[in-house]
């Protein structure tokens, strides 16, 4: 195959129509130039160039390959600048996972600071469970997840991105909203869920959940009488909207509930997003 060098040799020549000139752009003297136009003709088997001692043409093979040469060229500088631009982070494309609940919190302010700083880089967006994105991680099909706090693997690196309260979300009418609930906006205390309904996270995909809400009962000495398991937030919320019990969700879960769904106060938990 016929070299870059001879390539932008030959644009060089055929651009000028003299050897001394092309010489002179391409910064070298003229018999190496020569000699680089003679290897392209012999790898080409075709004459590129009619020489006579007044003047320099194009043949018809050399017209014909002087637009392709031109784009062979054009391309090399674009994929160098591709190459580099992804290799310095101005550009390329990134696959994040993010959970249901960091789709509407840490996620649009996280690609709203990535387009200011990095315009030419594109995201590959994927909702995924906390589980799923450490493995999609460790596989490599993920490359920032912004998950719960689960049990690291080796090589994920894992950084607090965000704090978030948890509240509890009661189903409308229940008598805590009017009966139980601690007055002046201070937190329900979660001895008031003791043998309520529970409904709760899955043991397997929202694990961090799970084991955050039994701590928290045993802590209040309350009792966690599990119901009903579910892997999503915005499930769980259907289910106490359908008064099948009650749950623990974080803050901005409240970008889920039903619009004018009041039934959600505060439990002075916190829980954590990295």
């Amino acid at each position: 195959m016929f070299s870059l060098p001879q390539l932008e040799a030959f644009v060089a020549v055929a651009e000028e129509l003299h050897f001394g000139a092309a010489a002179e752009r391409l910064n070298m003297t003229q018999p190496p130039l020569s000699r680089q136009i003679q290897m392209l003709e012999k790898k080409l088997g075709a004459q590129l160039f009619g020489r006579t001692s007044r003047k320099v043409e194009l043949t018809a093979a050399g017209a014909t390959l002087l637009p392709r040469a031109r784009q062979i060229l054009d391309l090399c500088i674009k994929t160098d600048m591709d190459v580099r631009r992804v290799s310095s982070g101005q550009a390329g494309a990134i696959a994040v996972g993010y959970t249901a609940i960091a789709g509407q919190s840490a996620l649009p302010m996280m690609l709203r600071l990535a387009a200011e700083g990095m315009p030419g880089v594109s995201f590959m967006l994927r909702e995924l469970v906390s589980t799923d994105q450490m493995d999609g991680l460790v596989k490599g099909s993920v490359d920032i997840g912004l998950l719960r706090p689960i049990v690291g693997r080796p090589g994920v690196v894992s950084r607090p991105l965000m704090k978030d309260r948890l509240v509890v979300a009661l189903p409308e009418g229940s008598s805590l909203l009017s009966s139980m609930a601690a007055p002046h906006g201070e937190p329900l205390r979660l001895g008031a869920l003791d043998r309520l309904p529970l409904l709760m996270y899955s043991t397997k995909e929202a694990r961090y959940f799970h084991d955050l809400v039994l701590r928290l009962f045993a802590s209040a000495g309350a009792h966690a009488n599990i119901t009903q398991y579910a892997s999503q937030v915005p499930a769980l919320l259907a289910f106490v909207q359908a008064g099948l019990g009650v749950t623990l969700v974080p803050a901005s879960a409240m970008a889920f509930a039903p619009p004018g769904w009041n039934s959600m106060r505060s439990t002075g938990g916190t829980a954590c997003t990295s």
